[in-house]
């Protein structure tokens, strides 16, 4: 059962064993992903010189659940642009921060900023 919406910062800390990766790997059977989110990470991978074969063999490594970014999503994100336009909150953190609502999940990010958000969003900053 899933309980966690991984931000891409998230899944880039496990990958780069980056501080936070052990908590993002011990929850990582219980969680999903936004299709946004998965974009971005894909999109580090590929900065890095990474091979399409390895980046299929990661996203098998990884098994998450990818969620689609719809309609009803890309309404609320775009609702929660004003309150969180002063921390500077991009559209992929937006799209964690909108699936975990949705889905009445944790959002986890590495990103402290997403500390200082007060919406009803259960959040967990790893580092």
């Amino acid at each position: 059962m899933s309980n966690y919406v991984l931000d891409a910062s998230a899944v880039l800390a496990l990958l780069n064993q980056e501080p936070g990766n052990n908590r993002v790997s011990e929850i990582l059977g219980e969680s999903v992903i936004s299709a946004i989110n998965l974009s971005e990470v894909i999109a580090k991978l590929i900065e890095k010189n990474v091979s399409k074969p390895d980046i299929k063999l990661v996203l098998s490594y990884l098994n998450l659940e990818v969620i689609s970014f719809d309609e009803p999503l890309a309404l609320f994100c775009a609702h929660l642009r004003p309150l969180t336009r002063d921390l500077g909150l991009s559209l992929g953190d937006r799209a964690c921060l909108g699936l975990a609502q949705q889905l009445n999940f944790t959002a986890v990010t590495t990103d402290k900023a997403w500390g200082q958000l007060n919406m009803g969003i259960s959040i967990e900053v790893v580092r």
